[in-house]
């Protein structure tokens, strides 16, 4: 799995517990699924359609920097779905893991569209072509 994003927790993003609100990190989790297909597909028109069970496994503190790691499971006609890991940097803990995330590819008319994708691309591949 790669680990593209670092979140920093802030105050803000903490919960009356004092540990990360699990909507902080849903929200990260979710922005950071779409600029990966956007990558992946070369297309800013998409959305989600599916996020699976979500499983937490440990906390996060004030201070603590999390690690939002994607891959892709399958790529479909218009879609791509992804799996997710979040762990905190500094106790080397997994946080969450979510086995699948379906992304949308859409079209000017706001439809799903084909996208034409079969596997992950990286830049030096796009750069080759």
């Amino acid at each position: 799995m790669r680990f593209h994003t670092r979140k920093w927790v802030k105050p803000e993003d903490l919960n009356p517990n004092g540990t990360l609100f699990g909507g902080r990190l849903l929200a990260w989790i979710d922005e950071e699924a779409a600029l990966y297909t956007v990558v992946q597909l070369n297309n800013s028109k998409i959305v989600t359609k599916y996020i699976s069970e979500i499983n937490f496994n440990s906390k996060a503190l004030k201070g603590d920097i999390v690690e939002i790691g994607m891959e892709v499971k399958s790529f479909g006609r218009s879609s791509i779905t992804l799996k997710c890991e979040v762990r905190n940097m500094m106790t080397r803990e997994t946080i969450v893991t979510v086995d699948n995330i379906t992304m949308v590819n859409l079209g000017d008319d706001g439809k799903p569209k084909p996208h034409g994708k079969t596997k992950v691309e990286f830049i030096s591949d796009r750069l080759n072509d």
